[in-house]
Formats: C-alpha cells, sequence, structure tokens
C-alpha cells in the first residue's frame, strides 16, 4: 500500500490498493496534520471540505473517508461531485482547514486517489505533508476523539460561479460582435459540470463529451497526449469553432487547440494570459515552468513582467507564487495558476482569460500564438533508465563539461547554448527520465533529439 502515496497526491487500483478501509484511516491520519499545521502558527479550523468525482467507487471511498475525519473530531463540508479547483476554492472561500478530493485525476477507471490542501488551499505534497498522512494512516490507528465530528453537507455553486465570472470581461455584451464559437471536451469527466459557466461566458457552446461516466468510454481524460484531442480539433475545423478546450478528468487542467483545430503549447497559453494580466500589473511576476519555451520568458520580459523559472509540480508553483506575490503561473502539463484564486490552478479561468484576450484583441487564435512560435521545440520525451543519477551526471560532463553549456540544476538538469537547450528530469515514481529540448531551427531540433536519444535508449 506505501506505493500508492505519491508526490502530490494518493493514488492507486481500487479495491486491491485503496479501498474504503484505508480511506477511512487516511481521514483519521489527516487530523494529524491538520494538528500539526496548527502547532507551527495559528491553529487551523477544525473543517474539512470534501468532495468527489464521478467514479462509480468515489461515492463509497468519500463516505469512509468523511467516516475516519470525523471519527478523528474533525468536522466535514461535504461539498459532493466537484472539480478539484472547486475543492481549492471552497478550502479557501470557506475559511477550513483543509480539503480532500476524492479522484484519480485522468487515471484509468480503475484507479482512485486523494488529493489534499490545507487552509487557504495550500497544498499537501510529498516534501510536506503526504508523508506523515502515510506514516500515520499505515501506522497503529489512533483512539477515536472523545467528540466526534459532523457531517454537513453544502452547496458552493453560486459562491463558486461568482468567483470565475468576476473574472469575465464583459465589455462585449455592449457590442454587437458575433459570439464565440467555443468546442469544449470534458471527457466523461468533471469538467461535464462547467456546462452553465461556459454558457454563462456569452459563448456559443459546442459540448463533446459532456456525459459523466468514470469509465472514460470516449477516450483517456489526459488532454496532453494527442490521441485524446483528435475528437475536439475534429470538431472545431467542421464547426468553424474559434477555440476549443479539453478538460482532464478532475477539471484542474485544460489544453487548449486553435481555429485551425492545432494543439498549442500550454507554455505559450501561460505566456498570452500573461501578457494580458500585465497590462493591468505592470512590474509583476510570472511564473512558467523550466520546460518552457524560451519565447515564454522573452514574451513576459516585453509586456513588463519578471519571468520565474520553477520545478514542475503543483505545489512549488504555488509556494513560490506566495513567496514572490506572482500575479499568475503555468505549467506545461496544462495547469494555470491565479493569485486571486487562493493561488491555486484552475481550468475554467483559463478558459475565461483566453476569452477575454481573444475578445480584447480580435484576433485569430493562432494569430495571437504567431509571435510566440520562435523557436522548434519538442514534446516531453520518456526513457525507461536505471540509474537516473548517473544518466544524468554524464550528460552533464559531456554537454557542460565538454561543450561549455550553462548548467541549471532546478529541476533535473537543463543544459543552454545559443541556440538549443534540454532539461532532463527523473520522475518521481517511475524508472524514467523525461527530455525536453528546443532549438532555433527544425533541422537543428532534430539532429540535438537524435543526438541525446542515442544516449538515453528508445524512447517509450
Amino acid at each position: 500500500m506505501a506505493g500508492i502515496f505519491k508526490a502530490y497526491d494518493v493514488r492507486g487500483l481500487y479495491p486491491g490498493q485503496l479501498n474504503e478501509e484505508l480511506a477511512r484511516r487516511i481521514g483519521m491520519a489527516f487530523e494529524r496534520l491538520v494538528t500539526l499545521e496548527g502547532d507551527q502558527g495559528a491553529a487551523l479550523p477544525r473543517t474539512v471540505v470534501v468532495s468527489r468525482d464521478m467514479r462509480d467507487h468515489s461515492v463509497p471511498l468519500s463516505a469512509a473517508l468523511c467516516a475516519g475525519l470525523t471519527s478523528a473530531g474533525l468536522d466535514v463540508l461535504d461539498i459532493g461531485l466537484a472539480t478539484t479547483p472547486m475543492n481549492y476554492f471552497a478550502t479557501g472561500h470557506l475559511g477550513a482547514g483543509g480539503g480532500i478530493q476524492v479522484t484519480a485525476s485522468h487515471n484509468a477507471a480503475e484507479y482512485n486517489g486523494l488529493k489534499f490542501s490545507l487552509a487557504g488551499a495550500v497544498p499537501v505534497s510529498g516534501d510536506h505533508g503526504i508523508p506523515i498522512i502515510e506514516r500515520h494512516a499505515l501506522g497503529e490507528e489512533p483512539a477515536p476523539a472523545a467528540t466526534p465530528g459532523r457531517v454537513d453537507a453544502k452547496s458552493i455553486e453560486t459562491e463558486y460561479a461568482e468567483h470565475v465570472l468576476s473574472f469575465l470581461d464583459r465589455s462585449f455584451e455592449a457590442t454587437e460582435a458575433p459570439k464565440l464559437l467555443l468546442a469544449a471536451d470534458a471527457a466523461n469527466g468533471m469538467g461535464t459540470i462547467y456546462r452553465p459557466l461556459l454558457e454563462a461566458c456569452g459563448v456559443e457552446l459546442l459540448p463533446l463529451y459532456f456525459e459523466l461516466d468514470g469509465t472514460f468510454p470516449n477516450h483517456e481524460a489526459n488532454p496532453l497526449l494527442p490521441e485524446n484531442l483528435r475528437d475536439l480539433s475534429h470538431l472545431v475545423v467542421e464547426r468553424k469553432a474559434d477555440l476549443g478546450v479539453s478538460f482532464d478528468g478532475d477539471g484542474d487542467r485544460a489544453a487548449f487547440v486553435d481555429e485551425r483545430g492545432e494543439a498549442i503549447g500550454s507554455d505559450l497559453v501561460t505566456a498570452l494570459i500573461a501578457g494580458q494580466m500585465l497590462q493591468r500589473e505592470s512590474g509583476g511576476a510570472v511564473i512558467h515552468d523550466i520546460r518552457s519555451s524560451r519565447a515564454v520568458p522573452e514574451y513576459i520580459r516585453e509586456h513588463g513582467g519578471t519571468p520565474l523559472p520553477e520545478r514542475v509540480g503543483h505545489s512549488f508553483v504555488k509556494a513560490t507564487m506566495r513567496r514572490t506575490g506572482a500575479i499568475f503561473g503555468g505549467e506545461l502539463a496544462g495547469h494555470y495558476y491565479f493569485r486571486q484564486n487562493y493561488c491555486a490552478d484552475s481550468s475554467i479561468l483559463a478558459v475565461v482569460a483566453v476569452l477575454n484576450l481573444l475578445r480584447r484583441s480580435g484576433q485569430r487564435f493562432s494569430e495571437l500564438t504567431a509571435p510566440l512560435r520562435r523557436y522548434a521545440k519538442s514534446s516531453e520525451i520518456n526513457f525507461e533508465v536505471e540509474d537516473k543519477d548517473g544518466t544524468m551526471e554524464a550528460l552533464v560532463a559531456r554537454y557542460a563539461g565538454e561543450q561549455g553549456g550553462t548548467l541549471d540544476r532546478l529541476d533535473g538538469i537543463r543544459i543552454d547554448f545559443d541556440d538549443w537547450w534540454f532539461n532532463v528530469r527523473p520522475s518521481n515514481t517511475e524508472p524514467l527520465l523525461r527530455l525536453v529540448l528546443e532549438a532555433s531551427t527544425p533541422e537543428l531540433l532534430a539532429a540535438r533529439q537524435a543526438e541525446l536519444t542515442a544516449q538515453l535508449g528508445e524512447p517509450i
């Protein structure tokens, strides 16, 4: 069971790895984390927001989790079916001591999991918190609290809608411009419940796979994989939509396609949204993950901002946002972080920001991204490597040592040259190295990719 406690969440097969008994014990263990955090400063509220995704087994797991939380003396606000960003919002908005979402995100139907946060939607991660939950959940079970907590149902749909729509630029309502045509693929996941919000944004919506179904009958709910964008891209082109968006299983990530049905890298979307936000707050800091195109920090500087590179992972991005006061952040995985959203990620707020940008500019999506397509860039390429550290150090010796590239160890290794760069970082949970590289021309990219692949092995 210990293998299900990951770097950012708990995730495993149901019921073999994650079942009701373990969920109950995790609920009891979460109380220890709330108490320990309270010991570090002001006492945290003894209330936890609980919500779940559309998987059938999320219902009994959620009930068992609530039983563990209340047995440990914590009160529960059960907001029912919700996206992970809705859980973050509720945790912050309701002043709760923490939040837990029952979900396995984009994983297949036989998986389930738990995502955690503390007061103010501060993330709980493998660097801080999850090991504490693991130790107490798998250790000797403590005695129940003298006074058990209670479970109360709570609806937050109205408050969440007001929050999301407060980001919408409504100046378009005073014009006679035709509605933007938005194709959206919910992949039968929790993005389905965003439909009223999307329609409230004043678009003509083309919904695709907007039926909640935890078996994912149409395609995997992972918008990063090109094969999962095919149906959306086809719909955009067929119906001449202005843009398309695809959500993942728990609704915290979004991937965009332009009016030609072509996928837009999330790093480029990060730059576009940042440029728009910097018009209102010039000089603000914007966080981008270390794998982003060089065009991203260049664009942020051109729009009066300060780019801040960060490690991959929501806990790192959110911590840096809080420390620096950054106005916005984005990752290649399709997470978009907003300071005015408890520094948490929100796919629906990214959609609102893109709609605002399209309306204000009057340009097509492909025209907006064209100035950012300055370099040739690879996708993330995975290699199965047993000796991850040794392999990376060999690359450092060759490219930073012999060839004089500039080395950065923020996340794995990134080595920069004048006309190309690459990043290799280890997986947290698998014997994998992940490669991303970029070059000034497609020809140079192909040559360098072949060179690195020869040293890393056959991609998987």
